[in-house]
């Protein structure tokens, strides 16, 4: 069953099914996402290599780069490049549109690896702007019928990014300095959890995607994502601009309120990876809370929200995706161990990087384990899905 599971089957494609590169382009996400983690791997492995002495330079600025851009933004694109075209029912993505977008995705990540932020941060504004004038196009010109209103946020959170990205070569002010930061680090992905995540989140809980049914509906839809993304952006600047607690406060309450409401969050179905979706979420709004009370401290902690939030939340929906396009919907619902331990480990890193924030003294040491436990679990996600990577879903 093909994601999102077909809503539109009237307007199913008819004839021979795509093979080869038309097959790959109309699912970019097995490219993306495998290509996002493999670079989280990396990124997280340049902390270890400089504390070994083996690293030339300070890797903060790179690390962060690569964790945003190169393992966010993959997912976003890998995401948002397979499941827009199919929800404004549009064609989906050309062999040509995917070596591009892909060619700009591994430009960014080796840019910034060769310490060339500067073009890394221009490769990933190409990305971005490109696929958000695919999905423009495809829905002004080709739709059938309208996207879900919560895309909207998703959008929002493209525009956060390439705004953020941009403002990083033309900063003069340690405000303008936060307003970027927050824009590209946060912004490029709090909006599209609340989207991707209100529309996502109830099938993951073993429901529907909550499509609205009436005109009505649709329209209070669209009204609250357009609200909430500009209560996310408003809080941005708002903390840019010295209200530190107050930006985090309306962030926070946002994003809880917007999937309180748009959500339904009693489980028809549990499995294991239901379970990390619940621990996922919980560790990010903590994040969220705390990194405003403990300012000084906001890095460390923040990283509740990168791995335990974004982070385990991409390779959740990840994984949803690539069950639900391999024919083994019913397989992202089983009680493992093996699940379990994951997302053991994704919270432990979680943890352990926040840990500095209280216990300086372990910064060095909680920097390298850290770095090692999500490195295991980004090689360990691979290796589970390695054959749904390239596993389609046989039903006609």
């Amino acid at each position: 069953m093909s994601f999102p599971a077909c809503k539109h089957k009237k307007h199913k494609a008819r004839g021979p099914r795509k093979t080869g590169l038309c097959w790959l382009a109309s699912e970019p996400y097995r490219v993306f996402f495998a290509s996002g983690a493999v670079w989280s791997l990396i990124g997280v492995s340049l902390w270890p290599l400089f504390y070994a002495q083996k690293l030339g330079f300070y890797p903060n600025f790179v690390h962060a780069r690569l964790m945003i851009e190169a393992f966010g933004g993959a997912f976003v694109v890998g995401f948002l490049g397979t499941a827009g075209p199919r929800m404004a029912t549009a064609p989906k993505l050309t062999p040509l549109e995917l070596f591009w977008l892909l060619a700009l995705h591994l430009g960014c990540g080796v840019s910034h690896l060769t310490l060339h932020l500067a073009w890394g941060d221009a490769f990933f504004i190409a990305l971005l702007v490109s696929l958000m004038l695919s999905l423009i196009i495809r829905i002004v010109r080709f739709r059938k019928e309208a996207p879900p209103p919560q895309m909207l946020l998703a959008l929002t959170g493209m525009a956060c990014g390439v705004a953020g990205a941009l403002l990083q070569s033309a900063v003069t002010t340690p405000e303008r300095l936060r307003l970027a930061n927050l824009l590209l680090y946060q912004g490029l992905l709090l909006p599209p959890v609340l989207g991707i995540g209100s529309f996502v989140f109830p099938r993951m809980l073993g429901g529907d995607f909550g499509d609205p049914r009436t005109a009505a509906q649709s329209r209070a839809k669209l009204i609250r994502a357009i609200a909430a993304a500009m209560l996310l952006v408003g809080s941005f600047f708002l903390e840019a601009s010295g209200q530190v607690i107050a930006g985090y406060a309306l962030r926070s309450l946002v994003a809880l309120a917007y999937l309180l409401i748009e959500v339904r969050w009693r489980p028809q179905q549990a499995g294991s990876l239901t379970t990390g979706l619940f621990w996922a979420l919980g560790t990010g709004f903590s994040g969220l809370v705390l990194a405003g009370f403990f300012y000084p401290q906001h890095i460390s902690i923040e990283h509740l929200l990168y791995i335990g939030g974004f982070g385990m939340l991409m390779l959740i929906v990840g994984s949803r995706v690539l069950f639900g396009h391999s024919g083994d919907l019913d397989g992202f619902f089983v009680r493992s161990k093996w699940v379990r331990f994951l997302v053991f480990l994704g919270i432990l890193a979680a943890l352990t990087r926040a840990t500095p924030a209280w216990v300086p003294s372990t910064t060095l040491s909680h920097h390298i384990y850290a770095a090692w436990t999500w490195g295991l679990l980004s090689l360990l996600w691979l290796l589970w899905h390695r054959k749904r990577f390239v596993k389609r879903d046989e039903e006609p």
